[in-house]
């Protein structure tokens, strides 16, 4: 399983830093009893013998790991602090050389450490599952099982405070579950049967019985830790730059440290040699980009968005337009009932009973939201003493020896259904709306009107887009115009294309790509995948659980909170501001250190230390990420909300179209 070859991975990279931070203690030790016996005992051969012996237990490391990569054929910038180590030792400067060969491996243990943290953060997400799991035998008894062992269509049972070992749905039970190790969300979700649940998630409430659908690392939290591990892998176009300077970096320093040994050819003039080299050892430059990434990869995941390339998440500074998919993207994806017109003479309530009534048989999406918002204002249901249903079209039922239709206007014009009511321009259907019409006994009473609903965010995060500078924000959809055009207003969309097929998404965003800008493709993940590949940044909405969002999108995003897209644009920027900062603070320290080594103004000990601190000033600015947009964890649904949910008003017989609650 990926979950043990990580742990092997960072067991196998901890027991190493291990032993060489053994060495370092050992090293240190005999390197300051050197000092002490001059101090106390004032003679040389003491002091030279603890140095010597400190010296070669702690350049060992250093000069066997530049010899390993120049047998390989590679240069690295390690070649010069094991240079230094050698030269400090060879004019017998043991203590010298015990101090830098000190300084220079706590250095690299800080970068091992901080490389072996990303990797055991990720380590720590993989432990949230549980490596025991209760499963239910085909007799009804419970066993203890191993998590791994684990199978698809397997029943396992889930206690308060237990977390889950498996992907699954639940069959029995209800609960609240913790599922920001997955999404990123900071409310537990209510779940019940049907609902689906996530391994790896805390169950807080209430037991269940789960239906397992996938286990071990195929779960959405192995499949989360693989994209993670794959994305660090990654290097973007300024770390690879580093990498291309490397070869002649080196020659050059080595060049410049002759220099000044030719000029001042005595012991203060190997001293200063000595020192450039020390300074010269680009640790803070070398760890100002991947410290950045790693933080800012370990940012995103904590906030449910998964980023398979650090190329991408570089790149999202840069995004000029977003193409939005509209349904299950801008829209929730389910028709919502949103208004009501009664002919004269007809109770509100009644209508919807009888629509609801009629329809309670029947599985199409329309038919469960009427069914859905009777229940909600708690109005009886009555059971049809007769129900058939016209496939797309619509339902009849007999209730109380009287007959109900209800669906397309069209169809009931075809069944004889007197319409006439419609001519009038009061009862005119609105557009922007799916209606479907009520009749009784062959007369209309009326037609209730229903909406996919915008997400309570998604205008919100236009408008965030539109203050990052994007210029260009386009809906797409196959949705008939006067849908697409009421969503579009609302959202503050700069554009609009509807009744649009697969092929068409895909032009649209070629066309965008030709005028020079940079797009991101927005949809589920599932029907979209074509126009995901086709964008320079393909982001899958809601895609926890899902196979094809993560694997055609570059960047999934683990719930439906649409302000996580302006906060990846604001995360790349201010990761590339870090890299920066670290580039410039990296280049600064070398340079200045470089001119005071060459003066003599700083010696070799000094300057170890020094580029030590240099190196942790570097890891600790890019830590700054790891807490960038904790705002997000916490924020309210927007106002927006809470005013459309007021809208909602008394039935009422007659008059205008009567709002209905969601």
């Amino acid at each position: 399983m990926a979950h043990d070859h990580l742990k092997e991975s960072i067991e196998a990279q901890t027991g190493r830093s291990s032993i060489l931070l053994i060495a370092t203690l050992m090293g240190g030790i005999l390197v300051l009893n050197s000092f002490l016996a001059e101090w106390v005992f004032k003679q040389a051969e003491y002091t030279d013998t603890f140095a010597l012996l400190g010296a070669i237990l702690l350049g060992a490391p250093l000069v066997g790991h530049a010899v390993k990569h120049l047998l390989q054929g590679h240069m690295h910038m390690d070649e010069l602090v094991a240079i230094a180590v050698m030269a400090a030792i060879a004019i017998g400067e043991y203590q010298e050389a015990g101090v830098i060969a000190f300084f220079m491996i706590i250095s690299t243990l800080i970068e091992t450490r901080t490389a072996l943290g990303a990797r055991a953060s990720i380590e720590g997400l993989i432990r949230l599952t549980p490596t025991r799991a209760h499963r239910i035998s085909a007799d009804g008894r419970e066993e203890e099982v191993e998590s791994r062992l684990l199978q698809p269509g397997e029943i396992i049972r889930v206690r308060p405070g237990d977390n889950i070992p498996a992907d699954g749905i639940v069959v029995t039970g209800q609960s609240s579950v913790n599922q920001a190790s997955i999404t990123g969300e900071s409310i537990p979700v209510d779940k019940g049967p049907d609902d689906e649940v996530y391994g790896a998630t805390s169950n807080l409430t209430g037991a269940m019985d789960i239906r397992v659908t996938k286990a071990g690392s195929d779960t959405t939290i192995g499949r989360v830790q693989k994209m993670i591990l794959e994305a660090e892998k990654t290097r973007i176009p300024l770390m690879r730059l580093i990498d291309q300077y490397a070869a002649w970096y080196t020659p050059t320093v080595l060049m410049l440290a002759l220099i000044v040994w030719f000029f001042k050819a005595d012991s203060d003039g190997i001293t200063r040699a000595i020192t450039m080299l020390v300074v010269a050892c680009p640790c803070a430059l070398v760890l100002a980009t991947p410290t950045a990434m790693v933080a800012a990869l370990s940012c995103a995941a904590r906030l449910g968005i998964l980023v398979k390339n650090v190329v991408t998440l570089e790149g999202a500074r840069n995004l000029s337009a977003v193409v939005f998919d509209k349904t299950g993207t801008l829209t929730t994806g389910e028709l919502s009932v949103t208004q009501m017109k009664p002919a004269p003479g007809v109770e509100g309530t009644d209508l919807l009973q009888m629509a609801a009534s009629a329809d309670q048989l029947s599985k199409h999406p329309t038919a469960q939201a009427l069914v859905a918002v009777a229940r909600k204002a708690r109005i009886g249901l009555v059971k049809p003493e007769a129900f058939k249903e016209a496939i797309g079209k619509g339902v009849s039922a007999t209730m109380n020896g009287r007959e109900i239709m209800v669906g397309r206007a069209t169809w009931l014009a075809d069944c004889g259904v007197d319409l006439s009511l419609l001519n009038d321009p009061e009862f005119k259907e609105p557009e922007g709306l799916s209606v479907l019409c009520v009749a009784r006994d062959g007369k209309l009473i009326g037609w209730i009107g229903l909406e996919d609903r915008t997400r309570d965010e998604a205008r919100e995060a236009i408008e965030d887009l539109q203050k990052l500078g994007v210029r260009s924000l386009i809906m797409v959809t196959g949705d008939k115009w006067s849908v697409a055009r009421r969503v579009s207003a609302e959202m503050g969309c700069t554009d609009v294309h509807a009744e649009v097929l697969p092929a068409q998404k895909l032009q649209i965003v070629d066309q965008l790509k030709s005028r020079r800008h940079r797009v991101a493709v927005i949809g589920d993940g599932v029907n979209d995948a074509p126009a995901l590949a086709a964008g320079d940044l393909g982001i899958a909405m809601g895609a926890a659980g899902s196979d094809v969002a993560i694997h055609s999108a570059s960047i999934a995003l683990m719930n439906n909170d649409l302000r996580r897209l302006p906060f990846l644009i604001r995360l790349s920027r201010a990761s590339t501001k870090v890299i920066w900062q670290n580039m410039a603070f990296g280049i600064t320290f070398i340079v200045i250190l470089l001119i005071l080594g060459a003066m003599g103004e700083i010696n070799p000990m000094l300057a170890a230390f020094l580029h030590m601190v240099a190196g942790a000033v570097v890891i600790f600015n890019s830590a700054r990420l790891v807490r960038f947009g904790e705002h997000l964890e916490s924020t309210p649904l927007p106002s927006a909300f809470i005013e459309r949910e007021g809208r909602l008003s008394a039935a009422q017989s007659s008059g205008g179209a009567v709002p209905v609650p969601a």
